[in-house]
C-alpha cells in the first residue's frame, strides 16, 4: 500500500537520519547555475562526452584513516525521451573491512538536456547491507517552480509516490557538484554564499555553498591547487548544519574535485582525486613534488 500519493511537499518537509543524510551528501558530491538566474544550470564546459573520475574513498577516527571504498563518475552523450542528453553516471563501493560492516553498492544517474541545461530525470539504485532500495525523480517545470514526482520503492512494497516543489534550481543530489564545477572563477567573490536545492528522498533541502580562496591539496607526493568551499546543509535532521561538508575543486579548467570531506560524530570520512581519463582540459591544477633522494 502507498504511504504517499500525489502529495505537494513544502520545502524541508520529510525527516532522514543525520547519518544517512551525511553519507549519501558526502558520497554523491563527488559527482556533479546560478539560481538567482532564470535558467538553473548554466551552458558551460561541465559536461563532457567521455569525462570518466575515480575517486578514494576513506574512513577516519582521531589518528586512524581506513580506506572504505571508492567510486566512479562518468559523462556520456545519450538521448532521453527523443532528445539529446546528458547522460552522468555515478557508482559507489565499499571495500576492506568498511564493506564487511556497512556493504553499499550504489548507482546513480541522470539525464539534462544539452541545450539550455536543465535536468529531466534521476534514478538512485541502492543496495546496502542486503537492503535494496530505487529513487525515481522526474522534474518538470512551470514558471519559477521546479516540480519534482519522487518514487521510491524497495523489493516488497511503495514506500513514497509524491509530488516535490521548489524554487527554480533544484537538482538531484548528483547534479549538486556540477554546481560548484560551473563556477567562474573570475566571477568569484570570498566568503560569498551560493544557494541550490537538492531533491532527496522525500524532501527538498536547501544547500548553501560559501566560497574561501585557493588553497593547496597534498597527497602522495603530489599537490593541486584548488578553490575551496564550505557547505552548509540546512535540514532538521543536523543539529550542526553549518560546516556540514568540505570540497576542494581543481583550480583548472576542468573544475574536478580533489578533496571531499564530511565531519561525522565520530570522525570523519574523506574522499579524494585517483585517476581521471576523457578530461576535456588538461590537469594543470596538478603539481608533481619531487620525491626526496
Amino acid at each position: 500500500m502507498k504511504e504517499e500519493v500525489n502529495r505537494r511537499v513544502p520545502i524541508g518537509a520529510g525527516s532522514h537520519s543525520k547519518m544517512g543524510l551525511c553519507l549519501l551528501l558526502f558520497l554523491c558530491l563527488l559527482s556533479f547555475t546560478s539560481p538567482s538566474k532564470a535558467q538553473c544550470l548554466q551552458d558551460s564546459d561541465i559536461f563532457h562526452d567521455g569525462e570518466k573520475v575515480e575517486f578514494d574513498l576513506y574512513f577516519k577516527w582521531g589518528l586512524l584513516m581506513t580506506k572504505g571504498g571508492g567510486a566512479t563518475m562518468t559523462v556520456t552523450s545519450s538521448e532521453y525521451e527523443n532528445q539529446p542528453v546528458w547522460k552522468s553516471e555515478l557508482l559507489l563501493y565499499s571495500s576492506g573491512m568498511i564493506d564487511k560492516f556497512f556493504s553499499i553498492r550504489d548507482t546513480i544517474v541522470n539525464y539534462t538536456t544539452q541545450e539550455k541545461p536543465r535536468l529531466l530525470f534521476s534514478t538512485k539504485r541502492s543496495d546496502e547491507g542486503g537492503y535494496y532500495q530505487i529513487d525515481n525523480l522526474t522534474y518538470s517545470y512551470k514558471d519559477a517552480e521546479t516540480h519534482v514526482h519522487a518514487f521510491r520503492r524497495n523489493k516488497n512494497r511503495i514506500k513514497a509516490d509524491t509530488v516535490l516543489v521548489g524554487g527554480n534550481c533544484v537538482l538531484d543530489i548528483l547534479g549538486s557538484l556540477m554546481y560548484a564545477r560551473s563556477f567562474d572563477w573570475h566571477e568569484m567573490e570570498q566568503s560569498k554564499h551560493y544557494h541550490l536545492q537538492v531533491a532527496m528522498g522525500k524532501s527538498v533541502i536547501p544547500i548553501s555553498y560559501h566560497y574561501e580562496g585557493q588553497q593547496i591539496v597534498e597527497r602522495e607526493n603530489v599537490k593541486y591547487a584548488t578553490r575551496y568551499f564550505i557547505v552548509d546543509i540546512y535540514d532538521d535532521a543536523f543539529t550542526q548544519s553549518k560546516e556540514a561538508l568540505e570540497i576542494w575543486i581543481g583550480d583548472d579548467d576542468n573544475h574536478l574535485p580533489i578533496k571531499v570531506r564530511a565531519k561525522l560524530k565520530l570522525g570523519a570520512m574523506e574522499a579524494y582525486y585517483k585517476d581521471a581519463s576523457g578530461l576535456r582540459y588538461p590537469l594543470n591544477s596538478r603539481i608533481v613534488v619531487p620525491r626526496k633522494k
